[in-house]
């Protein structure tokens, strides 16, 4: 049984149709990345997930429930969180602050939420170091790292990241990639929305390939990572 299912989904902006009979499936443990050009839908559809934008036709199932109807808020608290293309963090407050309100959502002991917060400066450690700075004067990786540690706080089942790369030096997208890696080994299945192919696809165990809403290519990430069509369109 799947963890997420996606079954021909929908969304619409007024005329535009953004994704158009999207159907996906993330078993638990995987990390799966859905790759594509800007425009492509990619967000839309985590948004549609999420219950932060409507959904036309089709459904998202989650722990094999229909979540399709869910409002957005109640989602957290299931275990589904995403982290949002472009941080989002709180700016004017400070790093521990913006890691305290990502335990909110979730029932925790004080013991639990500390373990948690542990589990962050250890895969983070400049947040540490930053911990009672204010988070809008980091730098763009400082606060990458702070928005998915904010939603590792709220002890996630499935992990939604879009665009973690975005912005962000080689090397210190190389950094939040090993941090992915380590966060799928140790607590959650991941869907990975990513416009640098080759990172997505060397860290996946599968992906699927969108264009104009539509996923146009799906399989093993490594197989994919070979495809000329995937090379030409989105590897260069």
């Amino acid at each position: 049984m799947p963890l997420l299912e996606v079954r021909d989904l929908h969304v619409a902006y007024g005329q535009i149709k953004a994704v158009r009979g999207v159907s996906l499936t993330v078993e638990r443990g995987e990390i799966v990345t859905l790759v594509g050009a800007n425009g492509a839908g990619k967000s839309s559809l985590l948004n549609a997930i999420c219950g932060l934008r409507k959904i036309e036709q089709g459904q998202v199932l989650y722990l094999d429930k229909n979540i399709t109807m869910r409002p957005a808020h109640e989602l957290p608290g299931l275990g589904l969180i995403q982290v949002p293309e472009g941080r989002r963090v709180f700016g004017r407050m400070s790093v521990l602050e913006n890691l305290e309100l990502g335990a909110y959502c979730r029932k925790q002991s004080g013991a639990e939420q500390e373990a948690a917060l542990t589990h962050v400066f250890e895969l983070f450690p400049r947040l540490a170091e930053r911990r009672t700075q204010v988070a809008g004067t980091l730098s763009g990786g400082e606060q990458q790292m702070l928005a998915i540690g904010r939603a590792l706080m709220s002890k996630p089942v499935v992990l939604l990241l879009d665009e973690p790369s975005m912005g962000l030096a080689p090397q210190v997208a190389e950094q939040i990639y090993e941090a992915i890696h380590d966060i799928a080994q140790r607590s959650a299945t991941i869907l990975l929305v990513e416009q640098n192919a080759y990172l997505a696809m060397d860290l996946a165990a599968r992906a699927y390939v969108l264009e104009a809403g539509t996923i146009v290519l799906e399989g093993a990430a490594r197989e994919l990572v070979n495809d000329e069509k995937v090379k030409r369109a989105y590897l260069g």
